[in-house]
């Protein structure tokens, strides 16, 4: 799930909050969790401004295991691995994803009759169709399978993989990747003898993973994502392998700080305690009021016209009038 700018914005106000992935410097982590469809999309079609660009299945599927295997190789988790691939989108969600599959077939069709019209001569294989990464097509159930021989296999002959609890939720599970794993790390914190000092690592390009990490109120949480260039021309063009990717890990502990420092005016001043939880889950709340994919954002709430501080501004005016006990927005029932 996006949210329109919201990456920048959090990068642009703070600055510290990720570092480039050094491989002799990365923290130690006990689950590694892979939101699979940013893979997907960077296996398949990693030049959608190239008209001659093919691939064949099998490079697809070679190229989507590459990756995997690169991820597990430098984040090194220790307990759980956990895949997951989108299902079937939540309802709220269908109209801007048809307009979405709509304007990429459109794109590729414009893509290449201009091509042509400029005398190129393409390729004669067809060409291969982002829209097929959908629940339920053919590519989607060989993908499945191919995973869980690739999975099966590393298991059996990878020690790095040795003692390590391997989870896959397909395309016939429904909801959005970064939603199943939520509900993964929620149900695993209601096991007993669950160790409250887990170190989380969540791969993903989705802006919102920042607060759905937040929502989970994991001490150690961080996300990894490859690097993002704000500013020139928009490249479509991406890395065509993990090895020349800069990786950068965004560490929501960091995060949760700043959050505590964006809001220390309010102690002293509630009715009620001073609950930086309480205060996390009000500013997830907030965040979703400037638009995501699922939601418009609010008439003159967008983030380029820094609706979040305003929002955060209006907060602090409002909550320490409220009377009660726990008067937080969340607790509340907004």
């Amino acid at each position: 799930m996006g949210v329109p700018k919201f990456y920048r914005w959090i990068s642009e106000r703070y600055p510290c909050l990720s570092e480039t992935v050094k491989e002799l410097q990365i923290p130690e982590f006990d689950n590694l969790y892979l939101d699979m469809n940013g893979i997907i999309h960077t296996c398949s079609h990693p030049d959608d401004n190239n008209p001659h660009f093919r691939i064949t299945l099998e490079k697809i599927l070679a190229d989507i295991c590459h990756y995997i295997e690169f991820l597990f190789r430098i984040i090194k988790p220790k307990k759980v691995f956990f895949m997951a691939i989108d299902g079937v989108a939540p309802r709220a969600k269908m109209n801007q994803q048809r307009g979405r599959r709509f304007r990429s077939a459109r794109e590729a069709e414009e893509c290449e009759k201009r091509a042509r019209e400029s005398g190129e001569v393409l390729p004669t294989e067809k060409r291969f169709d982002s829209n097929c990464i959908t629940p339920g097509t053919e590519f989607m159930v060989t993908l499945h399978e191919h995973l869980k021989y690739f999975a099966a296999q590393k298991v059996s002959t990878d020690p790095l993989w040795h003692g390590v609890r391997v989870y896959l939720s397909g395309h016939e599970t429904p909801g959005e990747g970064e939603h199943k794993i939520m509900d993964f790390i929620r149900h695993d914190r209601t096991q007993p003898g669950y160790d409250h000092n887990t170190r989380h690592c969540l791969y993903g390009l989705d802006a919102d993973l920042m607060m759905l990490g937040l929502s989970t109120h994991e001490p150690h949480f961080s996300l990894l994502r490859e690097e993002v260039r704000f500013g020139g021309k928009k490249d479509n063009k991406r890395p065509a392998t993990p090895e020349e990717t800069t990786f950068h890990l965004l560490h929501l502990s960091l995060f949760r700080e700043y959050l505590d420092f964006e809001f220390k005016d309010l102690k002293g001043k509630l009715p009620f305690g001073y609950d930086v939880e309480a205060i996390i889950d009000d500013w997830v709340l907030m965040g979703f009021l400037v638009g995501n994919d699922f939601i418009p954002n609010l008439p003159h709430l967008h983030i380029r016209h820094d609706a979040l501080p305003l929002l955060w501004k209006t907060y602090m005016d409002i909550l320490p009038e409220c009377g009660g006990i726990k008067r937080y927005c969340f607790y509340a029932g907004f």
